[in-house]
C-alpha cells in the first residue's frame, strides 16, 4: 500500500477547488460556505480560503489557458474539420447559437462555442455569426463541411459561407459535399408527417395510458390484470409526448405488451371505455412495427460514443425500402400513411447524400460494394447516381493528395487507439448492414461480385 504525501499544497488545492466549481456547476459562493470553510479548516489547520471574486478570476483563467489549449490543437489537427451548429432560444427568449468540431485528431469533437446571439435568426445574420466563431479559431481554411438543421435560413447561410471559402480557395469540391442537413432532424419530419394521419385507435391506446396512470387505485387494478395474465409489472407504461415522435413509438410498443390487460381491465372496470377493439390492436402492431424501422435509425444516428457518419447510408436505403413496400401494400391504412410519409421523403433524400455515400466505403463492413447493391436496387444496373458517387470519391481522394504532399507525415498513437475504441462501441451497436431478408440479399451480392 503506497504511503500518501502528507505535505499539502496550497495551489493544488485551489485547482482542485476551482475544477470541482467547473465540473459540477457549484455557485460562486460555495467557497465562501461556513460549513465548507470548515471542513477544509479541519482537513488543513493552515489552508488559505478564497472568496467568490478570486474563484471568478481563476475559472476565466482556466477558460483562457483551455481555449489557447483548444486553439493550438485546431492549429495541429492535420485533417479538414467538419463543424455543427445550431440555434437555441431560452425559456425568457434569449437566444444563442451552438458551434461544435469534428476532426480526425482523435477522432475529437470539441464544443467551440455557446455563445449569445439575439434574434433575427436570419441567414445572412447565422453565416456572420458562425464566419465570426470560426475566424477567431483560426480554423477557415481547414473546413470541409458543416451540418445544419432545416430552416430555409440555414440555406441561406450556406451558401454566403460557400463563397466565402470560395474566395479563399479552400472549398473542397467546389463545394458539392459542404452542406450536410441534419439526418436526425429530417427523420423526425418525415415521421410527423406521416403521424398527421394517424388512426384513432392510437388516440385509444393514449387513452389508456392516460387512465391507468390518473390514479394510484388504477394502478394497482392494472397490476391486478398484469399478474392475472402472467405479464411483466415491472415494464412502466409510457405516455408520449407529442413533440417527439419516438415516444409515441415506444408508448405503442408497450402497449402492445400489454394488450392483454388493458382487455381485462376493460372486463373488470366499468368506467374504463377507451379499450381498442381487435382490429384496432391490429392496427396498432402495424403501426408500430412500421414505426420500428425509423426509431431504430434515431437511436443509431443519435449515438455519441460512436462515429455515425458511415450509418447514414444503410439505414436511409433501409428506410427507402420499408416505404416502398408499405407504398405498395394491399392495407389501404398503412399505404395511406406511407405515401403521406413519402412526399417528405422524397423531398430531402430523393437522391443519397454524395459525401454520406462516400464515408460507407470507408467502412469495412460494406465498402464500395454496399453502394454498387443499393444503387443497383434503387436505379437499375448502369446508374448515374452510382457513377457520381465514384467520381466524387476518387476527385476528393485527388484533392487530398495535392493537399498533402506538402504536408509532413503527422500521426498520433491516441489517433489510432481511439479509432479503435469508437469502432469497438459502435460495433456493439449494429453488427451489419441492416437485419434480416436485406442482409442476406447483400451477401448473396458480395458473393457474386467476387
Amino acid at each position: 500500500m503506497g504511503i500518501r504525501n502528507l505535505k499539502f499544497s496550497q495551489e493544488k488545492f485551489r485547482e482542485l477547488l476551482i475544477h470541482a466549481l467547473v465540473r459540477h456547476d457549484l455557485p460562486f459562493s460555495f467557497v465562501e460556505y461556513e460549513g465548507i470553510r470548515n471542513i477544509f479548516t479541519y482537513l488543513e489547520p493552515n489552508v488559505i480560503h478564497i472568496s467568490r471574486n478570486t474563484g471568478k478570476s481563476d475559472i476565466r483563467k482556466l477558460y483562457e489557458s483551455q481555449t489557447n489549449r483548444l486553439r493550438d490543437e485546431l492549429a495541429r489537427c492535420p485533417s479538414r474539420i467538419c463543424l455543427t451548429s445550431d440555434a437555441w432560444t431560452s425559456i425568457i427568449t434569449d437566444g444563442y447559437l451552438s458551434l461544435s468540431a469534428h476532426y480526425q485528431l482523435g477522432l475529437q469533437k470539441r464544443i467551440l462555442n455557446f455563445s449569445y446571439f439575439p434574434p433575427p435568426h436570419t441567414g445572412v445574420a447565422i453565416a456572420e455569426k458562425i464566419s465570426g466563431l470560426v475566424k477567431g479559431w483560426g480554423i477557415e481554411r481547414k473546413l470541409f463541411s458543416i451540418t445544419l438543421d432545416n430552416a430555409s435560413s440555414n440555406d441561406v447561410c450556406v451558401e454566403l459561407l460557400k463563397n466565402q471559402l470560395r474566395l479563399m480557395n479552400s472549398l473542397v469540391c467546389d463545394g458539392k459535399l459542404f452542406h450536410l442537413r441534419c439526418c436526425a432532424h429530417i427523420l423526425n419530419l418525415i415521421v410527423q408527417e406521416g403521424l398527421k394521419k394517424i388512426d384513432i385507435a392510437v388516440d385509444k391506446v393514449r387513452e389508456c395510458v392516460k387512465y391507468v396512470k390518473g390514479s394510484l387505485a388504477r394502478k394497482d387494478r392494472f397490476g391486478q390484470c398484469c399478474s392475472q395474465n402472467l405479464l411483466d409489472t415491472k415494464k412502466v407504461l409510457m405516455q408520449d409526448v407529442p413533440t417527439r415522435w419516438n415516444s409515441t413509438y415506444r408508448m405503442l410498443s408497450c402497449a402492445l405488451y400489454y394488450r392483454l390487460a388493458f382487455s381485462h381491465l376493460s372486463l373488470s372496470d366499468s368506467n374504463f371505455q377507451s379499450c381498442p377493439s381487435l382490429d384496432e390492436w391490429q392496427r396498432i402492431e402495424k403501426m408500430c412495427s412500421f414505426l420500428k424501422v425509423f426509431y431504430e435509425a434515431t437511436l443509431q444516428f443519435s449515438g455519441s460514443l460512436y462515429p455515425t457518419s458511415n450509418l447514414y447510408f444503410p439505414q436511409i436505403f433501409r428506410i427507402h425500402l420499408k416505404l416502398v413496400e408499405e407504398k405498395e401494400s394491399v392495407d389501404p391504412y398503412m399505404s395511406q400513411i406511407a405515401n403521406q410519409m413519402w412526399s417528405k421523403f422524397s423531398k430531402y433524400w430523393s437522391d443519397f447524400n454524395l459525401l454520406l455515400a462516400i464515408v460507407v466505403v470507408f467502412d469495412p463492413r460494406y465498402k464500395f460494394t454496399f453502394v454498387e447493391f443499393s444503387y443497383k436496387k434503387l436505379y437499375g444496373e448502369g446508374s448515374l447516381q452510382l457513377k457520381m458517387v465514384e467520381d466524387t470519391l476518387f476527385a476528393l481522394f485527388d484533392e487530398y493528395m495535392q493537399a498533402t504532399k506538402s504536408l509532413p507525415m503527422a500521426c498520433e498513437s491516441s489517433s489510432f487507439q481511439d479509432s479503435n475504441d469508437n469502432q469497438s462501441r459502435q460495433g456493439s451497436v449494429e453488427e451489419g448492414p441492416s437485419h434480416g431478408i436485406l442482409e442476406a440479399k447483400f451477401q448473396v451480392f458480395r458473393i457474386g461480385e467476387r
